[in-house]
């Protein structure tokens, strides 16, 4: 929580410029249907609490698994190494869906 406390400003004022250089539609799109219903505003805020949450929990656990298996030899299971490749593969498989249909 305090890494989330730490990082969340800082990730903000750094993306805060490309999204409104490279978004910029969706900026507006998002101004007007906020205008129009302040419910819509309250449910992206949530929204984006709860994605963040879901997000730094992964990274939280990838960081951990990579730390505990560098730094303190830990054994791995096949398992835990599958479960974890697996993980990895649906983030970038996510990811890449996002990129293809903009």
């Amino acid at each position: 929580m305090n890494l989330l406390m730490d990082m969340a400003p800082v990730a903000a004022m750094s993306l805060l410029p490309a999204v409104l250089i490279m978004e910029n539609v969706v900026v507006g799109i998002t101004i007007a249907l906020a205008k129009q219903d302040v419910e819509f505003l309250w449910y992206l805020i949530f929204n984006s609490f709860a994605f963040g949450f879901q997000v730094l929990g992964t990274a939280k656990g990838a960081i951990a698994v990579v730390v505990s298996i560098h730094i303190f030899r830990n054994p791995v299971s096949i398992t835990g190494m599958s479960g974890w490749t697996l993980t990895i593969i649906g983030v970038v498989l996510y990811n890449e869906a996002k990129k293809q249909s903009k």
